[in-house]
């Protein structure tokens, strides 16, 4: 009994429908995986929540609002939206890396299917479990007295925004992975991850700080990503008079489109080339 293996797809336009295709036949299989351990995404969506009411309960009182008043809750929702964004990247590193290190990866690239398509999936099952985490933090910000004031086409487009981020930064977690292999280095990745949030505008004014720490916060995408959300949702924010801090919503789309165009293509490449 011989086994017919599908001629791989010539024109662009039919490489295109492959890729697409298999890489949601990886969603699904990521998307399941979840639902038999769901456990592991509860916790995911629970961590954030936790730090919102550490932040806005137990350190709220002694925080300066901007303005010097209104509702400290509203000025830190925005900072907590793009928090979860960035914490994110080291669950996408987790499951990128046990695939690689079980050798799961492996064995989709022994398969007819397309080269992409592993990296896509992964991709849309994360944004998937973003969109879900975005909803439930929402929900959270609404319940401790958290709102928008500048209309609903606003608040799309900054909810488009903090997705967008993390559309970014999911790309660099699966470099990594692909890179390090291991699922135990994501240590190594939250090493980093810290610095990158505290070192921004999302709870702390970059106006605080040194003068050339406060220049590497404001040009932090994070912190892009925060000020333009704030405006969007019409919440108070640090402002700032610098380039950076006048052009957050320039800065918050560019960031995630030029780590986008670097790192997806590096994953893709590094994907095809796990064996060297």
């Amino acid at each position: 009994m011989s086994i017919a293996i599908p001629t791989p797809p010539r024109t662009v336009p039919q490489r295109l429908r492959w890729a697409l295709q298999d890489g949601w036949t990886v969603t699904r299989r990521d998307l399941a995986h979840w639902a038999r351990q769901p456990a592991q995404v509860v916790v995911g969506l629970l961590f954030p929540i936790m730090v919102v009411l550490m932040f806005g309960y137990l350190f709220g009182g002694g925080m300066l609002i901007p303005g010097g008043g209104g509702n400290y809750r509203e000025f830190l929702m925005p900072g907590m939206f793009a928090m979860t964004m960035l914490f994110g990247i080291e669950a996408t590193y987790s499951a990128v890396a046990t695939d690689v290190a079980r050798g799961v990866t492996d064995r989709f690239r022994a398969m007819p299917m397309a080269s992409s398509a592993v990296v896509l999936g992964r991709s849309g099952a994360d944004m998937l479990n973003s969109v879900a985490g975005l909803l439930v933090m929402i929900g959270c910000g609404l319940a401790v007295g958290w709102r928008w004031h500048a209309g609903t086409g606003a608040a799309l487009a900054a909810l488009g925004l903090l997705l967008l981020l993390r559309f970014a930064l999911l790309w660099v977690g699966i470099y990594l992975a692909l890179l390090l292999r291991h699922p135990e280095s994501v240590a190594v990745l939250q090493i980093l991850v810290w610095p990158v949030l505290f070192l921004s505008n999302a709870v702390v004014s970059p106006e605080t700080m040194p003068a050339w720490l406060g220049v590497l916060a404001e040009a932090n995408p994070l912190s892009a990503t925060t000020a333009a959300v704030r405006e969007l949702f019409g919440n108070p924010g640090w402002g700032g008079d610098s380039w950076l801090a006048r052009h957050a919503l320039t800065l918050a789309i560019g960031w995630p489109v030029l780590l986008t165009g670097i790192f997806l293509p590096l994953s893709v490449r590094r994907y095809q080339r796990l064996d060297r």
